[in-house]
C-alpha cells in the first residue's frame, strides 16, 4: 500500500516543483536583467481588438452572461456523468439506476429553481 502512495508522492513533488521552478526562473531572469523589471508603456497600453477604446473603459457589465454560462456548465457536466453511467449500466444494476435517478432529480430541482427565478429569461 505504501508503494502505491509513493507514486502519488512523486506526482505531488512534481506538482509543487514545476510552478515553483517557473517562479524562481522568472525571478532569476529579472535579477540578471534579461527580463525587464517593468514593461514598456506600449505593453501596458489598453488593447481591445487593436482599436483604442472610446469613452470610459469601466462600464457596468450584465451579470446574466455569467449566470447563464454557469447554468450551462452545470447542466453540461451532467452529460459527462451520464455517459459513463450509460456504458456501465448493466454492471451497476438497480443500485446504479437509483443513484442516477437521485442525481437527475437534484438537477431537475436546480432547473426548476432557475426557471422560477427567471434565470433562463433574457430581457
Amino acid at each position: 500500500m505504501l508503494g502505491q502512495f509513493g507514486y502519488v508522492g512523486i506526482l505531488l513533488i512534481v506538482a509543487i516543483l514545476f510552478p515553483l521552478g517557473a517562479i524562481v526562473t522568472s525571478w532569476l531572469l529579472g535579477k540578471i536583467r534579461i527580463r525587464p523589471a517593468a514593461p514598456d508603456p506600449v505593453k501596458e497600453d489598453v488593447y481591445e481588438c487593436g482599436v483604442p477604446t472610446e469613452g470610459p473603459t469601466w462600464v457596468q457589465f450584465n451579470f446574466r452572461y455569467y449566470y447563464l454560462a454557469l447554468l450551462f456548465v452545470i447542466f453540461d457536466i451532467e452529460t459527462v456523468f451520464l455517459f459513463p453511467w450509460a456504458v456501465a449500466f448493466r454492471k451497476l444494476a438497480v443500485f446504479g439506476l437509483v443513484e442516477m435517478i437521485v442525481f437527475i432529480a437534484i438537477l431537475v430541482v436546480g432547473l426548476v429553481y432557475a426557471w422560477k427565478q427567471d434565470a433562463l429569461e433574457w430581457r
